[in-house]
């Protein structure tokens, strides 16, 4: 814990030394009383005294995932700033200002219900609030000091119901990722669909923002349906199949035609096959996905020919990372807004089966069980089996982040011009060669963990040979010999690794897309 609490602290060193500004100071400050609220959550989840359920074997992870959008925020208001594009400046701010105001209402809930009250934590706690508060009472207008206040409300309610619904699921730090995104994505939504302008958005952002939502609402209509009646009959998967539909052409697709003024299943499909590009792109990645497909029976043929329980091993798990190098990379080179596109519609895919696989439905949902319980690992102690979704995600987030109005002609500058590259290096490279090297050769071990040195030192090679080869073969990217700040985010980056317990899928990316930006 205090070896991950270095490196986030020098993630905000770092951050800060760059931005230099009032929103920087309060991020110093939120990482201090985020380190002390930390050690609060830990003893609550060791004693069981947490309101919930949270995922065993981790610790609360508060302060990386605390400091994850502040940081996002500052350094998305800080490119746009240079880019003089104010209104993506302003966004920025209100991001920033957001992730603080989430992550102390999760240190003040800890430091609630944590007996007796700590002292020490208290007054950092409070100090930490005073300096975000006077900050954002400084920074932000009316309507966006409601904005931020919106978002707080629905986090407060999506996670009463969520950590109810979904125990053992997330510790504090991934509910706080998760559920303040998922947040943040549907008051973005509201305040879009209660403000549409003709010819003003782009239908790529309204897709995903659309799709997310979409997806939530479906899981939360469900679940609650499904506490009423058993969802494994074919009566019930029947129902849930029409509801399906009726939700998807009744709800979801109206409000995504409110939004881009067209008919979305038209707009998708001009989209997707617009060019000869996109046709072999697309072509290639159903490839792919058969070969995943392909490994996922093989190794459940392989586990019914043994006789004692077979599992997946690390380096099995591993040919997904590697699957989703090949898919992501090509995308990245050559049509970046049909892999945005294309992310999206996967994630879409990939919880609508998790929904099946959870409930039951016929025909698919008892086969999906069987096939994906092989690849279960300690993470997933939860009802949901989530570390697929988190790896896309991961490869994902940096590109649907990406500040596009903000970067002239499409890329940023320096080492801005790698943040969509930071989910490939992070998790595809730097995370699969550390668990392959590690597990097969590694000896010595980090102080505490698990995770070995040389597996670090690979991990951290072999990005900066991937950043070498991107040089080569995307033209897009000019570095403007940057490279020792690169150097010292992948290493950053790879100790974080080492030492985290928290979803590296899902965590790894974001800080190196900060380091990048920043």
């Amino acid at each position: 814990v205090l070896v991950e609490s270095l490196v986030v602290f020098a993630v905000v060193l770092a951050v800060h030394g760059a931005v230099w500004d009032r929103f920087s100071w309060c991020a110093l400050a939120l990482a201090l009383q985020a380190f002390y609220a930390q050690f609060k959550w830990d003893r609550l989840l060791r004693l069981g005294g947490a309101v919930f359920q949270f995922r065993g074997a981790a610790n609360s992870g508060l302060l990386p995932a605390s400091m994850v959008i502040p940081l996002l925020g500052i350094v998305m208001k800080e490119r746009c700033r240079a880019a003089g594009i104010v209104y993506f400046e302003r966004f920025g701010v209100v991001v920033a200002s957001t992730g603080m105001l989430l992550a102390l209402f999760l240190s003040v809930l800890a430091v609630g219900i944590t007996k007796p009250v700590p002292t020490n934590t208290c007054i950092v706690t409070g100090v930490a609030g005073s300096v975000v508060v006077y900050t954002m009472k400084h920074s932000l207008a009316v309507s966006e000091v409601i904005e931020v206040l919106e978002v707080l409300l629905i986090f407060v309610y999506l996670s009463m119901i969520l950590l109810y619904l979904l125990p053992r699921c997330f510790t504090p730090g991934e509910a706080l990722l998760v559920l303040g995104g998922v947040s943040f994505v549907l008051n973005q939504l509201i305040k879009r669909s209660l403000n549409v302008v003709e010819g003003r958005g782009d239908p790529v952002d309204f897709f995903l923002l659309v799709a997310v939502v979409g997806v939530v609402l479906l899981g939360l209509f469900f679940t609650v349906l499904f506490l009423f009646m058993d969802s494994g009959t074919w009566i019930s998967s029947l129902f849930f199949h029409m509801m399906t539909a009726v939700l998807g052409l009744g709800v979801i697709m109206p409000w995504l035609y409110r939004l881009i003024q067209r008919n979305p299943l038209l707009w998708l499909l001009q989209f997707l096959f617009q060019t000869q590009t996109r046709l072999y792109l697309l072509g290639y990645w159903t490839l792919l996905a058969a070969s995943a497909c392909g490994v996922v029976f093989y190794q459940n043929a392989k586990r019914s020919s043994e006789s004692k329980k077979h599992q997946a091993s690390t380096v099995t798990r591993k040919y997904f990372h590697f699957i989703v190098v090949a898919t992501y990379v090509p995308g990245l080179i050559y049509d970046r807004q049909l892999l945005y596109v294309a992310a999206v519609l996967c994630l879409a895919v990939f919880v609508f089966l998790e929904y099946v696989r959870y409930f039951r439905i016929k025909p698919f949902g008892q086969t999906l069980r069987h096939l994906l319980s092989l690849f279960l690992d300690e993470r997933d102690s939860g009802p949901l089996i989530l570390t697929h979704i988190y790896l896309l995600l991961g490869m994902s987030l940096p590109v649907w982040l990406f500040p596009r109005p903000c970067a002239p002609k499409g890329t940023l500058s320096g080492a801005g011009a790698l943040v969509p590259y930071s989910g490939v290096l992070a998790v595809g490279v730097g995370d699969t060669i550390a668990s392959v090297f590690g597990s097969t050769m590694g000896e010595i071990k980090w102080p505490g963990t698990k995770k070995t040195f040389e597996g670090t030192m690979t991990a951290i090679f072999a990005q900066i040979i991937a950043v070498a080869l991107i040089l080569i073969f995307d033209s897009s990217v000019n570095l403007n010999s940057s490279y020792a700040w690169i150097l010292a985010s992948v290493s950053l980056v790879s100790l974080l690794e080492a030492y985290t317990t928290q979803i590296d899928n899902l965590l790894l990316p974001l800080y190196l897309q900060i380091m990048f930006m920043a």
